[in-house]
């Protein structure tokens, strides 16, 4: 199995080709999607909902992406892996969310890493390609609003609803 790397998505971008991409939190389910040929395995915090049982990602730390990270790089030999910043991790200021984007990738085996937020991400999304080295791995930028912003914790509840009802 050839690996999928930044450059191989790009290609497949530009020719219209489908990318395929799911989330794995364990090294046994990495393996599973990796057999499938899945492009993409995105370690996501969600996992602190659906692994872990919490209403939120909020309670998800470092340490936790890390140790997930890890075990699903372990269970992977083809996908380009991502990992989730967790909420925390990169609101502090751009040399937090360096520090933090650094772990997933040296202790947690990512290829790439990814945050949420708006315009006030754009800041250290800046302050992290500042500091890159030729070699470093890419980074996701997330131009959106996500579970972890409390300011819309009242819409995730209606949508949580509107699942279960």
């Amino acid at each position: 199995m050839k690996k999928v790397t930044i450059h191989t998505l790009r290609k497949m971008k530009q020719a219209g080709e489908r990318i395929s991409m799911l989330t794995a939190y364990d090294a046994s389910f990495a393996r599973l999607l990796d057999q499938a040929q899945i492009d993409v395995l995105l370690v996501g915090d969600s996992l602190g909902m659906v692994v872990q049982g919490h209403d939120t990602t909020l309670p998800v730390t470092m340490d936790q992406m890390v140790y997930h990270c890890a075990a699903v790089a372990r269970g992977t030999e083809r996908a380009h892996l991502v990992g989730d910043m967790p909420f925390g991790s990169y609101q502090a200021g751009a040399d937090e969310a360096v520090k933090n984007a650094m772990r997933l990738v040296a202790e947690g085996g990512m290829e790439a890493v990814k945050l949420e937020g708006g315009r006030r991400v754009r800041r250290g999304d800046r302050a992290h390609r500042a500091r890159r080295h030729p070699g470093d791995g890419p980074h996701r930028a997330h131009p959106a609003v996500g579970p972890q912003d409390g300011r819309l914790r009242g819409a995730g509840a209606v949508a949580r609803t509107r699942r279960r009802g």
